[in-house]
């Protein structure tokens, strides 16, 4: 049977098809979409995904994404080095900092504990947490991990390795949707829930 779609064609939708919440069809109308395009659009992501890994770091502080390291947060002498706010996900520190009402400093676990996905704490960046609070003896750690199982067993277990340490420990209170993720989380929902942030119990 000849083969349907050129090349090219099939293996861009197939690359598109694995990204979260594309699915097949959708990788379809993107791939001819980019194909039709005469605005250049095609090299100027092409362009933007070369520059994805090599413009971009983790922070040596944070292990948040970033241009250079440390991070413009870690090194801005305006944020408050004693609180650190503890997120799964890059995309949650966007979530945060859109409300405005945050100035201390963040710190990525980079996902959330999940046994039965083989995402255990050494896969995530809780050491370097634990690593952290003891250089810095911040006043505060505010867990801000997801509202769901997950992020609920990954504050518990953070909160069991701080508490040698004698940090207060902190976490967001509720008004955060049960299962949801912070990158959905509207800005006054995300502000209530760090301005009435609770000790961990």
């Amino acid at each position: 049977m000849p083969q349907m779609l050129a090349r090219p064609v099939a293996d861009l939708i197939d690359v598109l098809s694995r990204l979260p919440g594309i699915g097949p069809k959708t990788a379809s109308r993107l791939t001819f979409y980019l194909l039709r395009n005469q605005d250049g659009l095609a090299e100027a992501l092409a362009e933007a995904l070369q520059t994805l890994r090599s413009g971009t770091v983790l922070c040596e502080r944070c292990y948040n994404v970033a241009e250079r390291s440390p991070c413009a947060i870690c090194s801005d002498p305006g944020r408050d080095q004693g609180t650190i706010c503890v997120v799964e996900e890059p995309l949650d520190v966007l979530a945060v900092e859109r409300t405005g009402e945050f100035r201390g400093v963040y710190h990525v676990l980079h996902g959330a504990l999940s046994p039965i996905d083989g995402v255990y704490p050494e896969k995530l960046r809780i050491a370097e947490l634990v690593t952290r609070a003891q250089a810095v003896r911040p006043r505060e750690v505010i867990l801000a991990t997801n509202p769901s199982l997950e992020g609920e067993n990954t504050a518990a277990y953070i909160y069991q390795q701080l508490a040698p340490l004698s940090v207060n420990v902190t976490r967001l209170a509720r008004g955060l949707p049960v299962g949801g993720d912070l990158e959905y989380t509207d800005e006054v929902t995300l502000a209530r829930a760090l301005e009435g942030r609770g000790a961990m119990r």
